[in-house]
């Protein structure tokens, strides 16, 4: 975790600009702009109840406080009726709730774009414009406004693990990206070996990682296997690069050094598993051009007279010659499956990704039994899971419901997470009730990967080894001197410490740039329940702590941003706007926002 005073050293610079730009937009037509729309926007939406809920006796210390941490932690972030709910029905009964909702997907709303033809390609075998950022804006639109947050929101966090990148070919194919969205939407609480093999006949994961129509070895020609996926599938997706205890921490051998889990014979024995994968319903070679739309998005089919018929051998698994290419994947999935470091490796990085980021041992190896055994149990003492390893949804309860998770975090300054840079605006629109999420008209947010605006982008990551490593220490941090792990601080630099905060500001006063002009303008905040608070900046700073930093907000940041808004004399309701248009942006770049804990 990031220390408050090192944030504040940190986001100093930021500070003086957004509050220099924000109180510039406060003449009149800086008020006009940003007021929001007359027809009140939509509230946020209620997740309908699931058939027979699991019923949980609210306990007397859950504050609505303890109800937006737990929001922070598990969705796109709370707004008011969020911690209502949550408040009502208790953390257990939210996300039980949450588990029973139907998947909100992405591909149809991709699909809906395309012409009647479902040509998606101009004659230069470029996208045709409308389409090229179809599946980034409906994950902008599902992140902020579907109801089954916990399920999206855990289908972010497997994108940063199973990645693909539309920083690659797959930029020409949208379809192929929606796809890939949906497979981690609808594995998000399914069983962890099975959407293994639902990323391996990916089209998108075979794009990216290059076995697509990946050929047996020819001695004539030279040509062997494509090794992409078979290393990064050890590497990065499921095992490491050395044996692990059930906590995550690396084991050693006779000479005090890890244990190294692989050498380059695996790779190339595995490899010749994920040989004669090709497009379905189609030859093998058959040209891009002449592929029917749905081969774009549907599973991969196994081509044996391209797969590879010899012995594999790989981490002590030996294949026998002669075995079908479905046969080989799924011997090969489920050796790897079975691995003892699948567990708390995946553990950790999904602790990372909803909690903190150096998590203890002991919390990484309880995670991990969840995840052997396929169950945990709810403080209630209800059961999440099916009994089966690698589900899920039981490993998702452990990492939220974990006494690490909960409990509060009191002087633990090792503890937290700096929040992503998208969590952050999916938070902002969350919390102000956007008129609308449809970003199709929406200029910055086509890519916000630059260090102008987010320095993230989902489903853009500059390679398959995510935006920042989970075990990246920061130099020349007071995190990095006491040797702690820090992610996100991997794309926090002196760029995006002022990108970050001018990009809100052009969205909270209403400014960001349009394609068509002639649209009506999508993300506009709802501001009207802050302005309403602005003649008592108390008031409307205890609003907003909740709101945004569940009842963290120390005294000195409190006493800046005071001393703020009194700059704003309040003459008018344009007045009363600025006001809390400034009070969001600044909440939004202090150290006590920026550091979930």
């Amino acid at each position: 975790m990031v220390t408050t005073s090192f944030l504040f050293r940190t986001l100093t610079p930021a500070f003086i600009l957004a509050l220099l730009v924000a109180c510039g937009g406060g003449g009149g037509g800086g008020a006009s702009a940003g007021t929001p729309p007359t027809t009140p926007p939509p509230s946020e939406p209620t997740p309908a109840p699931p058939p027979e809920p699991i019923p949980e006796p609210l306990p007397e210390e859950l504050t609505a406080e303890a109800a937006s941490r737990f929001l922070s932690q598990a969705s796109f972030g709370p707004g008011s009726t969020g911690i209502e709910n949550v408040l009502a029905i208790g953390l257990e009964g939210w996300f039980t709730e949450q588990l029973a909702l139907s998947p909100s997907l992405h591909l149809q709303d991709v699909l809906n774009r395309f012409p009647a033809d479902g040509r998606f390609l101009d004659d230069q075998g470029n996208p045709l414009e409308d389409l090229v950022f179809a599946a980034s804006d409906s994950f902008w639109e599902k992140a902020i406004t579907a109801p089954d947050q916990l399920r999206q929101r855990m289908a972010f966090a497997l994108s940063q693990i199973l990645v693909v990148s539309s920083q690659s070919d797959l930029a020409r194919t949208p379809q192929t990206i929606a796809a890939y969205m949906d497979v981690l939407t609808t594995g998000a609480f399914e069983n962890f070996r099975e959407l293994l093999e639902d990323v391996t006949y990916s089209p998108a994961m075979a794009v990216y990682l290059t076995y697509l129509r990946n050929e047996k070895a020819d001695p004539s020609s030279g040509r062997v296997p494509d090794e992409n996926y078979a290393r990064e599938l050890l590497q990065l997706f499921t095992l490491g690069l050395v044996e692990l205890g059930p906590d995550g921490e690396p084991l050693t051998g006779n000479d005090g050094q890890p244990v190294e889990l692989f050498d380059n014979d695996d790779i190339t024995g595995l490899a010749k598993v994920f040989t004669g994968l090709s497009f379905s319903g189609v030859g093998f070679r058959t040209p891009l051009r002449a592929l029917p739309s749905e081969a774009y998005y549907q599973p991969l089919a196994m081509f044996d007279e391209f797969h590879s018929l010899e012995e594999k051998h790989f981490l002590g698994t030996t294949i026998a010659a002669n075995t079908d290419g479905n046969t080989s994947i799924e011997i090969a999935l489920d050796a790897i499956f079975e691995h003892p470091n699948v567990g708390p490796f995946l553990a950790r990085q999904l602790i990372q990704r909803f909690i903190t980021s150096d998590p203890t041992p002991s919390y990484v190896s309880r995670v991990s039994q969840a995840f052997d055994s396929g169950l945990f149990s709810l403080p209630s003492g209800a059961s999440v899971g099916s009994a089966q390893r690698g589900d899920l949804a039981a490993t998702l309860a452990a990492v939220l419901f974990d006494d690490d998770a909960r409990q509060p975090v009191g002087d633990d300054v090792t503890f937290g997470k700096l929040r992503e840079p998208v969590i952050r605006f999916t938070h902002w629109a969350r919390a102000f009730q956007v008129n609308s999420a449809d970003a199709s008209n929406d200029r910055l947010l086509r890519d916000t990967s630059s260090s102008e605006a987010l320095g993230q982008h989902p489903y853009r990551s500059p390679s398959v080894f995510n935006f920042y490593r989970p075990g990246y220490i920061a130099p020349g941090t007071e995190t990095g001197a006491a040797g702690l792990t820090a992610p996100e601080l991997q794309i926090a630099n002196a760029s995006t410490v002022i990108g970050y905060p001018n990009f809100m500001t052009i969205y909270a006063l209403g400014r960001a740039p349009q394609v068509d002009r002639n649209r009506a303008p999508a993300f506009i905040a709802d501001y009207s329940e802050e302005a309403a608070l602005a003649d008592d900046a108390d008031a409307l700073l205890d609003h907003l702590d909740l709101l945004l930093t569940h009842g963290t907000l120390q005294a000195d940041t409190r006493t800046r941003v005071q001393e703020a808004l009194l700059e704003i004399e309040v003459q008018s309701d344009a007045d009363r706007l600025i006001r809390a248009q400034l009070a969001s942006v600044m909440l939004m770049t202090a150290p006590e926002y920026l550091v979930l804990r």
